[in-house]
């Protein structure tokens, strides 16, 4: 079985298509990336300046034996000449690295923009089957990757051009044969780079690879810490932390020894290219054939020449990482959303609450049907109470009403239109959801009930809090609605994390409100407290509510009886239970359970133990 914590492995090391996307997002910064290559150019020119000054000066002063006033002041000349052209190339470098270095975050925050963007449009389902570490690796590390490619490959590139191109039009123009001698071991040194690039490839992508498998593991761990340590799991856990930490210390080791290699190869190149020039060119600059300064020139040029070729075969490295992120980062956005807005939404504004399900047929893969012909109709301001066994398709009707999933076959409708012709935001604007597994967010109880909304005012949150009973608790932090919440709300009980969300969902006024087993993690205590408060706060809103607790429902004006995806029996509490069918049958179930309970509870325990011990 596949790992789901095993990255994709990319297997093209360039990609024109990729390349031409990339390209799509400096687009609208060319004006920068081109003054950049342009200041890039007088950069690099100024670095050969130095060496044919220096050479005029040897030819013409220093070699001559002659001291002179015009000799001086040639030198002088020369020196203010090199002078300036050290300080047009250091501000040009200068000016060069800051409008490049801000150009790049520039691409890589709307990057980043459009990457989250996406993330925040694409169905439950997506999150349900990718872990979010591989989801974090996308929106930091790849995207970084990316920084390196705009700010070190694809502008500086045209430095190591510039100069390769300038050191050879200098060196052939000078000297033909000195500059073939001097160049001998570039077809050579080209080889090497091809197959020092080949190695490199594999490695990195080894690198990718076990880096998202490590971000995976971490977060997947991370989140389940509690049962890690409930069932003392921490020595298992280690060890597959550290079999996974060492594949990727394997992988980074090797694609080091590859530039280990690979640099010191460059490096032996560069010296037998430089040893030629001083067999050949030391020769003829003692035979007279060629002048002193010619020879330090060439000497100079040649160790230059090298350099960026180096720099281009450490730009390639940097071309490994940027191109595999580019594919994973295009792989996400290319993932296409599989609930998407019509082309012309129908209005909805403040809807009545009329929830209609019309031979509703869904399922989550092919033709495993959790839903199967469902149907029913909740009149505004009723409630329509779910239950049945573990996987009857409660909760997957509450995800086809918020338009979570669509359904495959059927109709979904509200106040008569069908959801799939009204916008996500416009729907979901007019339902207020309670899980069981309630999430909150770093900041404060405040923030957390309002969700960043600044429509909803500081009295409207502590109205929505007093509704929902949660104000006394509130009130009663040190903080108050100011209190500080931490991830995922862990500093907070079950119950009062309940609270707070039963008043966020009413902050929001909606018309429909549905409990998706929102009493199920909580005491009975606070339970007690939800069931006064949501009398109250489903006059008027048509509720539903998904429960395993019969107790909590037995007001409800329709139970929906579901069983192996279909409604097997609907109607009201007493209704059912005159029924005598699979209501009844959990109903009874539930009653001797806690009437097992309670009878535990008042039972004398023996002065020997406890009664099971007896």
């Amino acid at each position: 079985m596949e790992d789901f914590r095993e990255e994709e492995e990319i297997e093209k090391v360039y990609d024109a298509r990729l390349m031409a996307r990339l390209l799509r997002y400096a687009r609208p910064y060319w004006a920068s990336l081109l003054l950049c290559i342009l200041l890039l150019a007088v950069s690099a020119g100024s670095e050969l300046v130095g060496p044919y000054l220096t050479k005029l000066a040897l030819d013409r002063y220093l070699t001559q034996g002659v001291n002179s006033p015009e000799a001086q002041q040639g030198l002088v000349r020369l020196a203010g000449l090199l002078a300036a052209a050290l300080v047009a190339g250091f501000a040009a470098g200068y000016a060069q690295v800051l409008i490049l270095q801000r150009t790049g975050q520039r691409i890589i925050y709307r990057i980043r923009q459009d990457v989250f963007g996406h993330l925040q449009r694409l169905h439950l389902q997506f999150f349900d089957t990718t872990p979010t570490g591989r989801l974090v690796t996308r929106v930091t590390n790849d995207t970084e990757a990316l920084n390196e490619l705009y700010t070190s490959v694809l502008v500086n590139l045209f430095r190591d051009f510039f100069m390769l191109v300038g050191i050879a039009f200098v060196m052939f123009r000078t000297n033909v044969k000195l500059a073939l001698v001097s160049l001998a071991t570039v077809p050579l040194l080209a080889w090497c780079c091809f197959y020092f690039m080949q190695k490199a490839r594999q490695a990195w992508r080894q690198v990718r690879t076990r880096l998202a498998r490590i971000n995976a593991f971490l977060a997947e761990q991370i989140n389940g810490m509690k049962v890690v340590q409930l069932f003392a799991r921490e020595a298992q856990t280690f060890q597959e932390f550290k079999k996974e930490n060492d594949a990727y210390f394997e992988a980074s080791w090797a694609q080091m020894m590859v530039w280990a290699v690979f640099r010191p190869v460059l490096s032996v190149l560069a010296m037998l290219g430089m040893a030629l020039l001083l067999w050949y060119g030391g020769g003829r600059a003692l035979e007279g054939v060629i002048s002193i300064g010619d020879f330090y020139l060439f000497t100079t040029l040649t160790r230059q020449f090298f350099d960026p070729l180096m720099s281009i075969a450490e730009k390639f490295n940097i071309m490994q990482s940027a191109m595999a992120s580019a594919e994973r980062l295009f792989r996400l956005l290319d993932t296409p959303p599989a609930v998407v807005d019509p082309p012309a939404p129908k209005p909805l504004g403040r809807v009545r609450g009329e929830v209609e399900f019309r031979h509703v047929w869904f399922a989550y893969q092919g033709e495993d049907w959790v839903l199967k012909d469902v149907s029913f109709t909740a009149k505004p301001g009723q409630t329509i109470a779910f239950v049945g066994h573990t996987g009857a398709g409660k909760s997957s009707i509450i995800n086809l009403l918020a338009r979570f999933y669509d359904v495959q076959k059927g109709e979904v409708l509200i106040d008569g239109i069908n959801v799939k012709e009204v916008a996500q935001a416009d729907l979901r604007r007019n339902i207020g959801l309670v899980a069981q597994d309630v999430f909150l967010f770093t900041g404060d109880i405040k923030t957390n009930i309002r969700l960043g909304n600044t429509e909803i005012s500081d009295e409207k949150v502590r109205e929505a809090a007093i509704a929902a009973e949660a104000d006394p608790f509130i009130r009663a932090l040190p903080g108050g609605y100011h209190e500080p919440v931490v991830e995922r709300g862990a500093t907070l009980s079950a119950g009062q994390r309940q609270l707070i969300s039963f008043a966020r969902a009413l902050a929001f006024d909606p018309a429909i409100l549905v409990l998706d087993e929102a009493t199920a993690s909580i005491d009975s205590e606070t339970e007690a407290i939800i069931q006064r408060a949501l009398k109250r706060l489903s006059q008027g809103r048509t509720t539903f509510i998904v429960a395993h607790r019969l107790s909590t429902i037995q007001h409800a004006d329709q139970i929906l009886v579901l069983h192996k995806g279909r409604i097997r029996e609907r109607g009201t509490h007493a209704e059912l239970l005159a029924q005598q069918g699979l209501y009844y049958k959990l109903w009874r179930l539930q009653f001797a359970e806690q009437q097992e309970a309670a009878l535990g509870e008042t039972l004398p325990q023996p002065a020997g133990g406890t009664a099971a011990a007896q």
